[in-house]
């Protein structure tokens, strides 16, 4: 009679089976049971169990509190007894000699020879088997599948990154082409337009002499005409001399210029270079990178520390006399590193050597920083009148100003992780999605103004960390906001800035006594303590595991300078 059941889903997405009541499903009424009566083999609901009871006072009936005497659901026993390789057979048999549980099928195609093949029914005989210690195994091998599948879902996003990126460049090198080309034909068209102003220069000083002559012999001619029988023997002769000399001149230039040379002008094309880019299939060559990652780590492993290194990271163009404030650190691909600075009220783009290649000035104080995909990060800005999220890119090595999400409450600490973000008020920890809006309010702690002050999620999802500058605690949450670990240590005193690596190790930032220290990835214990002022901290706000060079850089509160600890 386990016939009437149901699957559903319950708040953390995982599939059960549940029943049906059976006297409401045969009125068409879909309910759950709460009870399950061993005499009937029904189920019943709240209302019908009290129909039943004073009609059957000696049936034996089981509340959900002892669902171990429940029967097993129809779907359970239908999943546990179907063959992987027949679906349409059950499974009936048990081969000793290959531990393989076999249907009617199985056993005729592929265990004929096999020695011992029995019944399962003959085959369960003996001591039981563990089933919780089974339960637990898969839990724990389901972390670890969940752990790889974030890091593929993460490879996704930093695949699309580096195409976006390689096609920005692809554009840049075409733009770069075409600009040697604009200027290779600009240059041509200056050697055309300089020929054509000589060739028009020298036809213009034939054509001014031929002018010249022309004008001068009309001119004498004129002159002729004017004094041709008026007996002035003097100018008569003056004229024949001239007119003769003339003439003379004349003849000589026509004779000179009876031939001229017609002159054009001629683009002969570079054929080498056309024929050098008609060869050509593609502007360059994809080169495919591929690296070695260590994806599954224990992030209980206590991480060592082998050597410091400091980095200045202060602009001329940074206000005078105001310390950085580094408020937050995100590592984006590729090494590319942004650093929020709270008063200057800044975001920086550092390369691999730490230097300051890029940065954009932001309307508000930044608070925190995470990243959203491989070259995007969100920021939280907020002071008197601000309280928002700017997203903010790198493309082409710049820093480019994306969308922003204002909120009604204080923006404080931020976290990111499938497609949900996580905020701060001081107070509170919200929950929203990618547009803005509210899911839920997680967690609340009105004890003081600083019990909520930043957080970090397990790369799994199911962990929440916060710090409590207020208290000098870690919490830890579940995915609903409910409280699983409380962490306090006298290495622990204001913790600020939070960080959970993408291998699940927790770092956090003992602010007034300058410390960084790990914990587990339940937020339970110490792991181990990092770095303290004897290391050169100054008040550490904010810090970031970068996996790549395996080392965690370490902001400060009043200093220009990152420390950059290489760890093991």
């Amino acid at each position: 009679m386990a016939t009437y059941s149901k699957s559903t889903v319950a708040s953390g997405s995982d599939l059960f089976i549940d029943f049906c009541c059976f006297p409401c499903l045969e009125n068409k009424i879909d309910q759950w049971a709460d009870f399950y009566c061993e005499n009937c083999q029904k189920f019943y609901c709240a209302k019908c169990i009290n129909l039943h009871s004073p009609l059957f006072g000696t049936h034996v009936t089981y509340g959900r509190g002892d669902t171990s005497k429940w029967p097993v659901a129809k779907e359970v026993e239908d999943f546990l007894q179907k063959c992987d390789l027949h679906d349409d057979k059950h499974l009936e048999m048990f081969c000793e000699d290959h531990s393989q549980l076999c249907c009617a099928s199985c056993a005729f195609l592929n265990h004929r020879q096999c020695a011992k093949v029995t019944l399962i029914s003959e085959s369960v005989k003996g001591t039981p088997p563990n089933l919780q210690q089974l339960s637990r195994k898969i839990q724990s091998i389901l972390e670890e599948i969940k752990k790889l599948q974030n890091y593929w879902d993460t490879n996704m996003q930093s695949l699309q990154a580096s195409y976006d990126k390689q096609l920005y460049v692809i554009h840049d090198t075409r733009k770069k082409i075409n600009n040697i080309l604009d200027n290779i034909e600009k240059n041509t068209m200056k050697e055309l337009d300089d020929k054509l102003a000589s060739l028009k220069a020298s036809v213009k000083t034939d054509a001014d002499n031929c002018s010249k002559l022309k004008n001068e012999l009309k001119q004498l001619n004129d002159a002729i005409h004017d004094i041709v029988d008026k007996g002035k023997s003097e100018l008569t002769f003056i004229a024949s001399k001239k007119c003769m000399e003339k003439i003379k001149q004349s003849e000589t230039y026509l004779k000179q210029n009876s031939f001229q040379v017609e002159s054009s002008q001629t683009f002969q094309a570079d054929r080498d270079f056309q024929q050098y880019l008609s060869k050509l299939s593609s502007l360059g060559n994809i080169v495919l990178s591929t690296k070695k990652t260590l994806v599954l780590v224990d992030p209980d492993q206590a991480l060592t520390v082998q050597g410091k290194s400091e980095y200045n990271v202060r602009l001329q163009s940074d206000s005078d006399n105001i310390n950085c404030y580094i408020e937050a650190i995100c590592v984006l691909s590729e090494d590319q590193i942004l650093i929020a600075e709270g008063i200057i009220k800044r975001v920086k783009l550092l390369n691999h050597q730490y230097q300051v290649v890029g940065h954009y000035d932001l309307n508000g104080f930044p608070r925190d920083m995470c990243k959203i995909t491989p070259s995007e990060v969100a920021v939280t800005v907020n002071d008197t009148r601000t309280h928002e999220v700017q997203f903010v890119s790198v493309n082409g090595g710049q820093l480019v100003k994306g969308r922003m999400l204002q909120f009604q409450h204080e923006c404080f600490g931020i976290a990111h992780i499938m497609q949900d973000l996580y905020l701060t008020s001081g107070t509170a920890l919200y929950k929203y999605s990618m547009k803005g809006a509210l899911l839920t309010k997680l967690y609340e702690d009105t004890s003081d103004k600083a019990t909520v002050n930043r957080c970090a999620v397990s790369p799994s999802g199911d962990k929440i960390f916060i710090t409590n500058n207020s208290h000098h605690k870690v919490l830890t949450l579940a995915r609903d906001g409910t409280v699983l670990q409380t962490f306090t240590d006298p290495d622990l005193q204001r913790p600020w800035g939070i960080h959970a690596t993408a291998l699940g190790q927790v770092l956090v930032c003992g602010w007034s006594i300058s410390t960084i220290i790990q914990l587990d990835g339940e937020g339970k214990k110490k792991l181990a303590t990092l770095a303290t002022k004897r290391d050169g901290l100054i008040y550490p706000h904010s810090v970031f595991y970068n996996r790549s060079t395996a080392s965690i850089i370490v902001g400060q509160l009043c200093s220009d300078n990152i420390i950059v600890l290489r760890v093991k």
